[in-house]
């Protein structure tokens, strides 16, 4: 038994409106753009009645292009998995809905490639303008994009020689923050933990204003250690604390497993130095405590992100077990849902107000705005939890 394959119904245009209203496309379209002005009542019930009959739904695309305006924005991703970017996605599409914008999503999955494609495909579709957390967009690619007057916005990475707002933390604040904090918990050695950075500029500036922290506390220590030999006739300055970047490229399992290695190294090395010196204290109990070897040296970790800092926490995990964070602590930027649970200390990024302001800016350039380019940085909130202060 053979039966034939049901048709979607045809769906109504202007052209069936304008009929079964008895009247032309330009009054219909004119009702549709709001210029009832031009319309008489009895004309504008009748068009009414006749999109109610025929169920009619105006193509908005077709409609916005014969306009100039699609309301389409283009967003350039480049990792969908990362909870930053959903969060600053949940923004995007609060700032879109209010301000009566389209988003067209675009996932490059950190392939350089696929971005620089994907760019060109939102010139095609048009777009009013384009917001873009991408990994390594370059001047050359956005530029066809910016030439063509289509406004961009970037959120939390800058592009070099490309002038555009950007929306996003105010990383080297943050960094700084959360540096000051194991130093002030008294950490010996503090890891900067960092996917590879000469590309991206927010981890290049986290990377570098760790850097400027730990050169700045080494410096104060030691004019410490100067008073301190002056009054006591001793070297007091050996507690200065000690840093380290430990890059990790998650996209190479191979050299994760190296840099790793090296970590573990750094944490089974401090560990043995804390039990070489309370043995040397059970040995010689009148010895000096400042003595070489005497003290544990506590070790940190801040990650860079939350991916970053996943791959610590669960290394850790199967290496040390369920109580590693007695052996090492661990900082990160971000604040996944897994910190929490964990007891992980966080700097909690404002990724909602990230996106909705990305959004703004882009919006206000989209209406015409000529001011120069724009710098949005906003702050990051510390969350101290247990992982710091043991």
């Amino acid at each position: 038994m053979s039966t034939t394959p049901q048709t979607a119904p045809r769906r109504a245009t202007i052209t069936d409106v304008a009929r079964e209203a008895g009247t032309g496309k330009t009054s219909i379209s004119r009702y549709l753009n709001g210029e009832m002005s031009v319309l008489s009542p009895e004309l504008r019930a009748r068009i009414e009645a006749a999109i109610a009959r025929l169920d009619y739904q105006p193509n908005q695309m077709a409609r916005g292009l014969k306009r100039g305006r699609n309301r389409l924005i283009g967003m350039l991703l480049a990792d969908l998995t990362n909870p930053y970017t959903v969060e600053v996605l949940q923004g995007v599409e609060a700032a879109c809905h209010a301000l009566g914008l389209m988003p067209l999503i675009c996932h490059a999955a950190n392939e350089v490639e696929m971005e620089r494609r994907y760019l060109q495909l939102l010139t095609t579709y048009r777009v009013e303008g384009v917001i873009v957390n991408a990994l390594g967009v370059r001047d050359e690619t956005l530029r066809p994009v910016v030439g063509s007057g289509i406004p961009a916005v970037l959120v939390d990475r800058l592009v070099d020689g490309l002038v555009a707002d950007m929306v996003g933390l105010d990383n080297r604040a943050a960094a700084e923050l959360g540096t000051r904090h194991l130093l002030e918990r008294g950490f010996d050695e503090i890891w900067f933990a960092v996917q590879p950075f000469e590309q991206v500029s927010s981890r290049q500036l986290r990377e570098a204003a760790f850097r400027e922290a730990m050169r700045a506390h080494g410096e104060q220590a030691g004019q410490a250690g100067q008073v301190a030999r002056g009054e006591q006739g001793d070297n007091n300055d050996k507690r200065r604390a000690r840093g380290h970047t430990l890059v990790l490229n998650l996209a190479d399992t191979a050299e994760v497993e190296r840099s790793l290695a090296e970590l573990d190294r750094a944490i089974d090395a401090a560990t043995n130095a804390g039990q070489s010196g309370r043995a040397g204290k059970r040995a010689d109990p009148g010895g000096a405590a400042t003595a070489a070897g005497q003290f544990p040296r506590r070790i940190a970790l801040f990650a860079a992100n939350a991916p970053v800092a996943l791959c610590l926490a669960l290394h850790l995990k199967a290496r040390y077990g369920a109580d590693w964070q007695g052996r090492v602590a661990l900082l990160s930027i971000d604040d996944p849902d897994w910190a929490e649970l964990t007891g992980v200390t966080t700097i909690r990024q404002p990724t909602y107000e990230i996106g909705y302001r990305a959004v703004e800016f882009l919006h206000e350039r989209i209406e015409g705005v000529q001011t120069a380019a724009r710098d949005c940085l906003l702050p990051g909130e510390l969350i101290v939890r247990a992982s710091t202060s043991r």
